[in-house]
């Protein structure tokens, strides 16, 4: 299959249901999802590239994360440690919400290679950084190249890859971000345990030159997307932003006063970006996006959900030395069997899938609640290591990673079908928009959350149980009211159908 054999435009074929953009498939029934049929000719090139480039945006994550303290330590900077994180997030976020204009201007192949000589030039800066204010410049560009990285990889799998392979594909980078964050902690520390946090990035380097010639020789170009780009949605990126911004410092303070006020305040925030996504304006994210009673708007949102699950996540480590006498080595192991579920998860969603997914994803929501449910029963039991403690500790975290990675190709895949034909980019962008968002909002209010349980005060063992309590109990939430959405999903479709049949008669 040749690259002239990319679809010319994005209009879907009349299958009866919901609108898809996309490469056709040939024939008149669809093809078999086998492995085979992505990894083989042309199709095997692409999904090395899109898998190529969350490779490098995750690697790059966790490798930051563990040499951090190794930067820190050289060149200054502590007040602002968690702004080195907090930045990348929010330049992540905008460049996803701007993909879609990025795709349209430049087409995949151009848009690829504007990604990552983004990311290498902050990776670039980030390595020569004599000063923490250089430093965070350099984690910001990082930021915009590595969200262009992310969402491309959704958005640019409708473009080159056939309808039947998409659920195949995002398993496939899914699984692929899943694999990295074993990779990126394992480099880090290497590096780290010599005191060169600066190879750390130039190591990444070579890769980012190799991904720009895979990018550019494999991928089609600016003609094989089609149509105006749609507006940028400025206005709901400010806020987006602020909200982001504002719930991130709030959360570093003591003041329990404060961290409330700044979570009500990223509530507000967002509230009003769902008004303005009401008007005639740009949008940020789909039509209905905003509503529950639409069924993209119930899948947004239990994407949403599923990110604000994994809050324990960043307490991990700290919580198994403290309460259960693991060594660091140990505890960040503990640590990666999220990921290692997620990754797991999503193998066994692609191999099981049958029809739409609906029970795949209610299967993974409830993976997810007996995992949440397990962390708040066992991870507050100060064990000292006892394996009747820490065997269900572990088996929590691999069981909540395993739901989500179970659920995610399913969501992902109706969003593109629920979304508007002519909105499909703005739908693609907007998975990572809402992921990232979600992600730091749940982070902070497992912060919020922790802090208030007496983590910092009265701290120690006591406090770390306290806490893991309330992680517990706040992250099943979370999954509880997601299982709730997705029933009204079922719900919302059934209805639909029956409008269609009622209408046909």
């Amino acid at each position: 299959m040749a690259l002239g054999d990319i679809m010319q435009d994005t209009t879907p074929q009349d299958s009866g249901k919901q609108p898809f953009a996309g490469r056709a498939d040939s024939g008149q029934h669809p093809q078999p999802a086998n492995a085979e049929g992505l990894f083989s000719g042309a199709n095997a090139m692409y999904a090395a590239a899109l898998t190529g480039g969350v490779v490098l945006h995750a690697v790059n994550i966790f490798l930051t994360a563990t040499v951090m303290p190794s930067v820190v330590a050289d060149i200054g900077g502590l007040d602002v440690y968690a702004w080195a994180t907090t930045l990348f997030v929010v330049a992540s976020i905008l460049a996803a919400a701007m993909t879609a204009k990025l795709l349209r201007g430049f087409g995949p192949r151009g848009a690829y290679v504007v990604a990552a000589l983004f990311f290498g030039c902050g990776t670039l800066i980030a390595a020569l950084a004599p000063s923490m204010p250089v430093m965070l410049v350099g984690r910001a560009v990082q930021g915009v190249g590595g969200g262009f990285l992310y969402a491309l990889a959704y958005a640019v799998t409708r473009i080159v890859l056939p309808q039947h392979l998409w659920g195949r594909a995002v398993g496939l980078i899914s699984a692929t971000f899943g694999v990295a964050t074993l990779i990126g902690p394992a480099i880090g520390g290497i590096f780290a345990e010599y005191g060169a946090w600066r190879a750390a990035f130039w190591s990444l380097l070579p890769f980012v030159a190799l991904f720009v010639v895979l990018a550019g020789a494999k991928l089609p170009g600016k003609s094989a997307t089609r149509g105006k780009a749609a507006p940028v949605a400025w206005l709901q990126l400010v806020l987006l932003a602020a909200a982001v911004l504002v719930v991130s410092a709030s959360s570093l303070s003591p003041d329990r006063l404060l961290n409330v006020a700044g979570l009500a305040m990223a509530i507000l925030l967002t509230a009003l970006i769902g008004r303005a996504e009401r008007g005639t304006g740009a949008r940020l994210l789909p039509k209905g996006s905003f509503s529950l009673a639409s069924p993209l708007g119930v899948v947004y949102l239990t994407i949403a959900l599923l990110m604000m699950a994994m809050q324990p996540e960043i307490f991990v480590p700290y919580l198994l030395q403290t309460l259960h006498g693991q060594s660091p080595l140990l505890a960040g192991y503990f640590a990666a069997l999220m990921a290692v579920g997620w990754t797991a998860g999503t193998a066994a969603s692609v191999r099981l899938r049958r029809g739409d997914g609906g029970r795949l994803i209610l299967a993974g929501l409830l993976l997810v609640l007996v995992g949440t449910v397990l962390f708040g029963l066992f991870m507050p039991i100060k064990s000292d290591g006892a394996l009747l403690v820490v065997i269900p500790v572990g088996a929590a975290l691999f069981l909540m990673g395993f739901g989500i990675g179970m659920a995610w190709p399913c969501l992902v895949t109706r969003v593109y079908q629920y979304a508007p034909e002519a909105e499909q980019d703005v739908a693609s962008g907007g998975m990572t928009t809402v992921q990232l968002f979600a992600g730091a909002l749940g982070t902070a209010a497992g912060g919020m959350s922790a802090n208030l349980a007496g983590f910092a005060d009265p701290g120690g063992a006591v406090g770390a149980a306290s806490a893991a309590l309330w992680l517990g109990v706040g992250s099943a939430v979370a999954p509880a009211l997601a299982i709730l959405l997705v029933l009204r999903i079922a719900h919302l479709s059934a209805g639909k159908v029956a409008g269609v049949r009622a209408t046909a008669t």
